[in-house]
């Protein structure tokens, strides 16, 4: 009976364990504004009206930014493939990793670590920031900087076409944010970058 119990118990708590993760819901891969459109609204944005993104934007934004949109083929180029870039979204109560293949965001850590992206003016108000991460086990930093262009050049346009705001940042707490992401020593913070609705 005892056993039982505990096996009960062992189930339950790794449910509640896994509903830390984030399912997305599957990304809408059609629609939009014109691209053109889009281009001639892309535009940095610092100052966001605190509110949260729907799940289903959320999802989007992602895919766009660096999800797969073939069998094993991103959304954004890399050198010979190397998909060396991943990324990681803060929210106000924790951080994940976007894990791509599944469409899940995964709890890195709970807590709020707005402090460590810097500028409180500019991510305080963010629904979330991107942060974009290399794996130099894959690719070079020379690499990594071109891929992470074009992972935030496809979150400035998705942002234009949603109605929303962005700006590509260079300027953070590189060790702090390093060390609430938990990432090793061969993983390597690019740019973060807030989305938000416009003020």
């Amino acid at each position: 009976m005892k056993r039982g119990f505990l096996f009960f118990s062992l189930l339950c708590f790794a449910g509640i364990a896994e509903a830390q993760d984030i399912v997305l819901p599957t990304p809408v891969k059609t629609g939009g504004k014109p691209f053109l459109e889009i281009v001639n609204a892309r535009h940095s944005e610092r100052t966001y009206v605190k509110k949260e993104l729907p799940a289903q934007v959320i999802s989007n934004l992602l895919w766009v930014a660096n999800g797969f949109n073939r069998a094993d083929r991103r959304t954004v180029p890399s050198a010979m493939n190397k998909q060396e870039m991943e990324l990681y979204v803060v929210f106000d109560d924790g951080a994940y990793f976007y894990d791509a293949a599944q469409n899940i965001l995964k709890l890195v850590a709970k807590g709020n670590y707005k402090e460590a992206l810097g500028q409180p003016n500019i991510t305080d108000n963010a629904a979330l920031t991107i942060v974009m991460v290399a794996n130099l086990n894959k690719s070079s930093m020379d690499m990594a900087r071109i891929s992470t262009g074009c992972i935030s050049q496809n979150i400035y346009l998705f942002a234009a076409s949603e109605g929303l705001g962005s700006v590509a940042r260079g300027s953070f707490r590189n060790a702090e944010l390093a060390q609430a992401l938990q990432l090793n020593s061969r993983q390597a913070i690019t740019l973060v970058q807030p989305v938000g609705y416009l003020k």
